[in-house]
């Protein structure tokens, strides 16, 4: 749900006067975008596990998400004749469902496979790195997507999903921590990952929408609250 808040602020960005007004507002929308962010946090953090240590996590997380943000600009500058293909969409819903699936059902085996073979591990970084760089931007479209629709102020829009990445960074530092704390947190961030790939396609295939978006954002924190039900056993 990343870039949420500028989304729901460029109406009000539009009407103002001069930048002194936009920056009295940037107290809120770093607020929004840190709980908005949350969800993709979780995920993005979720990805990093199967890495040896906190520090190529971080790692991981700085590189991937640096190449999200690039790609998001590029969609947002090339909004007018990205956006008009439908498949892109459509490819980052599967994509995200399908990350879902990979990762909760058919995982486990590899990653014990891949531990513990150094020959791996930087192969093991680049596909974290990779992975986050694509999910991250898969969150992000439908966003954009809205974005662009309701303003034309492509600056604004961009200042938007630069705040929104800096919340991200701050929010999976965070995550990371707890996934080692909360045993269930992992499997709720692919969840997450699922809801937003089903709510992705629903909005794109379906030109008159089943549910409000709401009902996948409580979906999502449902999601969070089964997350956060267990702690790891301490032995």
């Amino acid at each position: 749900m990343d870039s949420a808040a500028i989304n729901s602020f460029i109406p009000t960005l539009d009407q103002v006067d001069s930048w002194y007004e936009i920056f009295t507002l940037l107290p809120i929308l770093i607020s929004l975008e840190l709980l908005l962010s949350a969800d993709n946090a979780v995920a993005l953090a979720s990805l990093t596990k199967s890495l040896n240590s906190s520090e190529l996590r971080s790692r991981a997380l700085n590189i991937g998400i640096t190449i999200s943000l690039l790609f998001r600009i590029i969609l947002i500058i090339l909004s007018n004749v990205l956006l008009k293909f439908i498949l892109i969409r459509v490819f980052a819903g599967f994509y995200l469902i399908y990350l879902f699936f990979s990762n909760v059902f058919l995982n486990s085996d590899i990653e014990n496979a891949e531990n513990g073979i150094d020959s791996k591990n930087s192969y093991r970084f680049l596909k974290v790195v990779a992975l986050l760089s694509i999910t991250d931007f898969a969150f992000s479209i439908d966003s954009i997507t809205t974005a662009v629709a309701i303003s034309d102020q492509y600056i604004l829009i961009i200042f938007g999903a630069v705040i929104g990445v800096l919340a991200l960074r701050f929010t999976s530092g965070i995550f990371l921590k707890l996934l080692d704390i909360f045993s269930r947190l992992e499997t709720a961030g692919y969840v997450a990952i699922l809801i937003v790939g089903i709510k992705l396609l629903l909005n794109t295939l379906i030109k008159e929408s089943i549910l409000p978006d709401y009902y996948f954002y409580i979906l999502i924190l449902f999601a969070f609250i089964w997350g956060f039900s267990k702690k790891e056993s301490k032995t």
